[in-house]
């Protein structure tokens, strides 16, 4: 039998191999993989042939059963040799940890592994929703997920360009007494039958969001918006208010047809989006700058998820032209037309989204309250713990669903 920690071990191994697939499919290409450690960025020298072969097979065995392609276990680069997002995904194996905890698995016990696999993807984010293809109006399919049950909905407008799992937290969090649904950008995920161009205004944007509700038989949910989803929901609301029980935006990254403070962040993703939208040679030439400036302000442990749309330059132009789509939106004529309650949450020290944009959209609403946090931005939104999930729950409370 294996031991406790053999057994923690591999259920690590196994959710995060599970973690990865998004970027892997994004990069499309092998991609190597160093065995690092999670507190140091050193190969496992002096490790014996018979415990490398038993690593290289168990990862194989565990990506298998995960439906994970392109891993490459390597020995011969150190981890300064890989590329930017095999650093990454090095960093989020840690097999190093792995390795040392392993050791080599008798032939007889690899059964007991499979089972102990099992049981760690099946509470994974993909094996904890339900995941299905939904066309939008004008025919681009959606990756939509769905978990949870009960009287009321929660509706999650993504963060532009982002894996549905990077929500998880939310997703669990509401998922416990309501529905929730929730859905990964337009022409960005290989959803099934995805071909050639489409699309990528904030009008079709906002349509994804009662395409993912008409598929459900939903006549009204709440709506919480994350993000570059935050205006993507703003506009969904003014469109058919009658169908927004309740609106929450969060850290909403707005556009305006006046200029109005922005962060040095903001400013210079928007210079390098706006030249990378402009064609896909033009994505080619500022990849490898965008890939730079967001991975050295990306904590390592939701790298592996917000880096995805830089994968490839391909995924690069398709993310700047939806999220120029968003930001080049000026929200003034749809502010009046949102009738719903509205929560409106940014920070004091947002340094991606300037929070004076979350204030400009407050005013212009007829129902807004404004709620500013000491502290917070875009990435820590993802990693946020109950206390603050339960802010737009006592919000969704005081607007409860009619038959709730």
């Amino acid at each position: 039998m294996l031991g406790p920690e053999t057994r923690s071990a591999v259920a690590r191994l196994a959710t995060a191999v599970q973690s990865v697939k998004p970027l892997l499919e994004g990069i499309a290409a092998p991609v190597r993989v160093v065995p690092v450690a999670r507190t140091a960025d050193a190969s496992p020298g002096g490790r014996s042939p018979g415990q490398w072969r038993a690593l290289r097979a168990l990862l194989d065995r565990v990506a298998r059963r995960a439906g994970v392609d392109g891993l490459v276990l390597s020995g011969a680069e150190g981890f300064e040799d890989l590329q930017v997002f095999e650093r990454v995904v090095s960093e989020r194996l840690a097999l190093a940890d792995v390795l040392d905890s392993v050791g080599v698995v008798p032939v007889d016990r690899l059964g007991e592994v499979d089972r102990v696999v099992a049981d760690a993807l099946a509470n994974t984010f993909e094996g904890y929703t339900r995941r299905e293809t939904v066309l939008s109006p004008d025919g681009v399919p959606l990756n939509v997920y769905t978990a949870g049950e009960g009287e009321e909905t929660v509706v999650l407008v993504p963060a532009c360009g982002m894996p549905a799992a990077l929500a998880e937290n939310w997703v669990r969090f509401f998922a416990c007494d309501r529905r929730v649904l929730t859905w990964e950008s337009r022409g960005l995920f290989g959803a099934a039958g995805l071909s050639g161009e489409h699309a990528t205004d904030i009008h079709a944007q906002a349509a994804d969001l009662f395409a993912v509700m008409d598929h459900h038989g939903l006549p009204d949910a709440h709506v919480i918006g994350l993000c570059g989803g935050a205006a993507i929901a703003l506009v969904a609301a003014a469109g058919q208010p009658s169908r927004v029980r309740s609106l929450s935006l969060w850290h909403g990254a707005y556009g305006f047809a006046e200029d109005y403070p922005k962060t040095s962040h903001q400013q210079g993703l928007i210079e390098l989006m706006t030249a990378a939208a402009r064609s896909r040679s033009a994505a080619q030439a500022v990849h490898s700058a965008f890939c730079q400036a967001v991975l050295t302000s990306t904590p390592a442990d939701v790298a592996h998820l917000v880096l995805y749309p830089y994968a490839s330059p391909e995924l690069l132009y398709r993310y700047c032209r939806l999220n120029l789509g968003i930001t080049g939106a000026p929200v003034e004529p749809y502010l009046a037309k949102v009738e719903p309650p509205t929560l409106v949450v940014t920070s004091r020290d947002d340094d991606i989204a300037h929070p004076e944009g979350s204030r400009r959209v407050v005013v212009g609403l007829p129902r807004g309250q404004l709620r500013v946090e000491p502290h917070g931005d875009h990435i820590s939104l993802f990693t946020a713990d109950d206390s603050l999930l339960k802010v737009a729950e006592d919000f969704m409370a005081r607007n409860p669903h009619p038959t709730a």
